[in-house]
């Protein structure tokens, strides 16, 4: 029988944790990964905010109930993380924030004003006047490609563009295929700290009609301070392994800056930018016959 204790905040979380071949399981109350030689490696899941789960890796329901209960995002990956299959959702979205980020999604005023702060947060100075926000994805275009441009020559790297084909790893080079595995690990742990905060994953600013949409809008606020660059370097290093490399300077990388300290700060900024307070419940809305506990963990976590 487990103890009740209350969850680690994101914040307080080591960021991401790769596992493959082997079964996950709990084994005398702890979350284990067995390998076919029966050898166990102990996994703190309770003090990690989101778990990679690479082909060869099967996971039994005592695992997945455990996960839940400490607020840990399981995401199903290809090698390397090369690409996300599936995820599991530690908590979810609030109903008070799930209004509030939607009616600021749907109303174009609001929106736009939520764009511009993106913006102002992604350059650091505020975003010409009077455009759509097709005109500012546009504009930001133009500037990633100037940064791509500036930060291959920086590292010695011959640079066509970005370019890959989930399809064909391996026809990729080495700089994209750095590059996309970089920012797969910073999706997993944006959608944990999303998550975590009480929001939904789907209704983006930016990015919009996709499961993870607000996880690339959010992701996109800090891939150039951490990931990008840093995949370069791994690039530049010509690795025998290149994903794998990237992946542990990406761990790395993620303590150094503080990322999970800084996401749920900065998407209540980017949000609060629309000027609204959050929606509150309907005169007529129905109480819920027995409510819930009080939590003990972030505002998303369902415990």
């Amino acid at each position: 029988m487990r103890i009740q204790s209350k969850p680690i905040a994101i914040k307080e979380r080591h960021s991401i944790l790769f596992l493959q071949y082997g079964q996950l399981d709990v084994k005398d109350g702890s979350f284990v990964l067995i390998d076919k030689e029966g050898v166990r490696t102990h996994i703190p899941v309770g003090s990690i905010a989101c778990l990679m789960l690479e082909p060869g890796t099967r996971i039994s329901h005592a695992a997945i109930s455990l996960a839940a209960e400490v607020g840990c995002l399981l995401i199903w990956v290809g090698e390397g993380g090369t690409r996300l299959y599936s995820a599991g959702q530690p908590g979810g979205a609030r109903a008070d924030r799930l209004l509030y980020q939607a009616k600021l999604a749907l109303d174009e005023t609001l929106r736009i004003k939520v764009v511009r702060e993106m913006y102002r947060f992604r350059f650091g100075v505020e975003s010409p006047q009077r455009r759509s926000v097709e005109q500012l994805r546009g504009i930001e275009g133009a500037r990633v490609k100037e940064l791509y441009k500036y930060l291959a020559k920086q590292y010695g790297i011959k640079w066509n563009g970005r370019n890959y084909d989930y399809k064909n790893w391996e026809k990729s080079d080495v700089a994209n295929q750095c590059i996309s595995a970089a920012t797969h690990c910073l999706y997993g742990i944006c959608e944990a700290a999303i998550l975590a905060a009480g929001y939904a994953p789907a209704i983006g600013f930016i990015h919009t009609g996709k499961p993870q949409s607000f996880v690339y809008d959010v992701a996109d606020l800090f891939k150039f301070e951490t990931v990008v660059p840093m995949a370069f370097k791994v690039a530049a290093e010509n690795p025998v392994n290149p994903t794998r490399e990237t992946r542990h300077y990406c761990r790395n990388s993620f303590r150094k800056h503080h990322v999970l300290k800084k996401l749920i700060p900065t998407i209540e900024d980017m949000l609060a930018a629309g000027g609204i307070n959050r929606p509150k419940a309907h005169k007529e809305a129905v109480e819920i016959a027995i409510p819930n506990e009080q939590g003990v963990g972030d505002v998303g976590h369902r415990n």
